[in-house]
């Protein structure tokens, strides 16, 4: 998954590592001057420690060679980095974010944060330069990816049933991604009931009551046509009198332009009043996910967010780039067919896979 950002990232990481020591090398190139017979050894406000008690006296120790003194400055020094010493590898990274369909007030975002975080940085020769720049690039993705969202604890934290409305484009695989995050939820042990809220397209309702069937879970449905709040409303209601935990909510696919099949989402929205509104998208669609997802937020608002086909999607740039542009949190991957191919987004997780690194 994502694996030409994976790739480019750890070269980028490799390059900033290379630059910082170029800069580093470039500052120890100064010569160090022979200290006199006698004089102290003090460099770059460096003050050696006082003899301790018991020392063998100064006269009758082996005299310092000169190389000797060399790297013991060396060690101490620490080299300042400039914005000069990292212009290339951020211009390189700004251009691998782009290139992976990461958005641009979002590479800005990331660029920002790394420049932030490194110019007048000051490091000890000697220390791992490859950890200043992994730590500082986790921080950078981490700081536009967000917290994320536990969807269980969110579950266990609020009054039942919880209602989750899902939203989106045609063809994007949302109500398969309802039976996913259904048989999801069962495993973690949660009671579930779907509302077949797509009275709109032919065949919508048969294909999530099949899911539904496959999986156990009971299905509220009315025949094709049907108003879907009316739908919905009853899906609720079977919850509540069932104790059931949680209400996933189907509706038919729709774009932001359509002012028709928004108003309905919004007297959905009225009358369901659910407490999560996931808005379901492709990882493959890259930028254009982006700008859907933003657009929809802006007309119905949107709580969290589903990426499916995140295992075709060698990019990447939508998953970094929808969490920071909508300011609501990943909820799932999609990573394939199967019921169990749904993952839950761990912002750290990811970024750390990205890297190549743990977390």
């Amino acid at each position: 998954m994502f694996d030409s950002l994976k790739k480019k990232l750890q070269n980028i990481r490799t390059k900033f590592a290379s630059n910082i020591e170029e800069a580093a090398g470039a500052e120890l190139e100064q010569p160090v001057t022979e200290l006199p017979e006698g004089a102290e050894a003090v460099e770059s406000g460096v003050t050696p420690a006082p003899p301790v008690s018991g020392e063998v006296p100064e006269k009758e120790r082996e005299k310092p060679t000169f190389f000797k003194k060399v790297k013991v400055l060396v060690q101490e020094r620490e080299v300042l980095l400039r914005e000069k010493d990292i212009e290339e590898p951020l211009f390189e990274l700004e251009m691998v974010l782009l290139e992976n369909d990461v958005a641009l007030p979002v590479t800005d975002e990331i660029i920002g944060r790394m420049r932030k975080d490194l110019v007048g940085q000051q490091r000890k020769i000697g220390s791992s330069v490859d950890d200043l720049v992994a730590s500082t690039l986790r921080s950078a993705l981490c700081g536009v990816l967000g917290e994320g969202l536990d969807l269980s604890h969110y579950i266990r934290e609020h009054e039942r049933p919880v209602k989750i409305l899902f939203t989106g484009v045609n063809g994007t695989g949302k109500t398969t991604t309802v039976a996913k995050v259904g048989h999801y939820l069962q495993k973690n042990g949660f009671t579930v009931v779907i509302g077949a809220g797509d009275t709109f397209r032919a065949g919508a309702i048969e294909q999530i009551r099949t899911h539904a069937d496959r999986l156990g879970i009971k299905t509220i449905q009315h025949q094709a046509g049907a108003d879907p709040s009316a739908v919905l409303f009853d899906a609720v209601q079977y919850a509540k009198a069932h104790d059931i935990d949680v209400v996933l909510a189907d509706t038919a696919g729709r774009f932001h332009n359509r002012a028709n099949l928004m108003n309905q989402l919004d007297k959905i929205r009225r009358v369901m009043k659910p407490d999560l509104v996931v808005y379901v998208d492709e990882a493959v669609a890259g930028n254009d996910a982006v700008i859907r997802a933003d657009e929809f937020n802006k007309a119905v608002g949107t709580d969290a967010v589903v990426l499916t086909k995140a295992d075709m999607d060698p990019k990447g740039g939508a998953a970094i780039s929808v969490a920071h542009t909508v300011g609501k949190p990943i909820l799932f991957l999609g990573t394939g067919q199967g019921y169990d191919d749904i993952m839950p987004f761990q912002p750290r997780a990811v970024v750390s896979e990205l890297l190549g690194d743990e977390a």
